[in-house]
């Protein structure tokens, strides 16, 4: 089994880089699944519903994460609680709309998709290594496979979750941060882990951002309004592949210019 897991997709120019680039990944890598974190799609912050619409109904992405901007947009609210192909952080209210966990569903087998959120800088209602351990009973005999975006702030936290998880899921990939990380490995047990996949947008800006903007709010420490920088796009993302018993075997980068 191969996935696709590509990384936060920032804005227009983050989502014309995945549409211009997904194909030709396809084509060349010929995954099972696709998935994207769709967190930052809609002007930077938060996805709506065309935008997950577009992408899912299209056929070329399987189900879509998301993270600490789910809620940005209320007209995606319903969407989120009918649709089972996107998912939110699991650990938030679970009073929230929508779900933390789905089962897709294709030839090759059955693909867990875990959404979690970390509390290290970031609001969440429970504790992910709790919520991952519930989530993981109850998919015991639903899934072949199991992965698990943990959108986090601090790679100590991420870190321990990749520990917490190895020879448990299939992948533990870390979002939220832009930056993709150098740490791509096989943790011991089987579990594909790296601490950030990065984003797919601008690399031209500071983390999405117009650099301008960024630079002027440190350099002033006023508020300074900002906007997705067009600058330089990537599509980043990471190919696991695994075997049929729920390990991964391999995990690679995949950082591709999108001009």
């Amino acid at each position: 089994m191969k996935m696709l897991f590509i990384g936060d997709v920032v804005g227009g120019v983050g989502r014309r880089a995945l549409e211009g680039l997904l194909p030709g990944l396809r084509d060349a890598h010929k995954p099972d699944f696709v998935v994207v974190n769709g967190e930052n799609s809609a002007g930077g912050l938060g996805i709506t519903e065309k935008i997950a619409r577009d992408w899912l109904d299209s056929g070329t992405v399987d189900a879509i994460t998301l993270g600490n901007h789910a809620f940005k947009h209320r007209d995606v609210y319903r969407f989120l609680d009918n649709d089972e192909r996107i998912v939110r952080p699991a650990n938030y209210p679970k009073g929230n709309p929508g779900r933390g966990h789905t089962v897709v569903r294709r030839d090759a087998g059955r693909l867990g998709v875990v959404n979690l959120s970390g509390t290290v800088f970031l609001d969440a209602a429970r504790s992910p290594f709790s919520e991952i351990d519930a989530i993981l009973a109850e998919l015991r005999d639903s899934t072949d496979w199991v992965l698990v975006d943990f959108h986090a702030e601090a790679t100590s936290e991420k870190v321990a979750m990749g520990w917490h998880l190895d020879g448990r899921v299939t992948a533990c990939v870390g979002t939220h941060t832009h930056i993709p990380t150098s740490d791509g490995r096989v943790l011991p047990g089987g579990t594909a882990y790296i601490s950030d996949v990065g984003m797919t947008g601008p690399r031209g800006g500071v983390i999405g951002v117009k650099r301008e903007q960024a630079l002027e709010r440190f350099v002033t420490m006023m508020p300074v309004k900002f906007e997705t920088s067009d600058d330089d796009p990537w599509l980043n993302a990471v190919l696991i592949e695994a075997d049929g018993s729920g390990r991964a075997t391999s995990i690679e980068q995949l950082l591709v210019p999108a001009g």
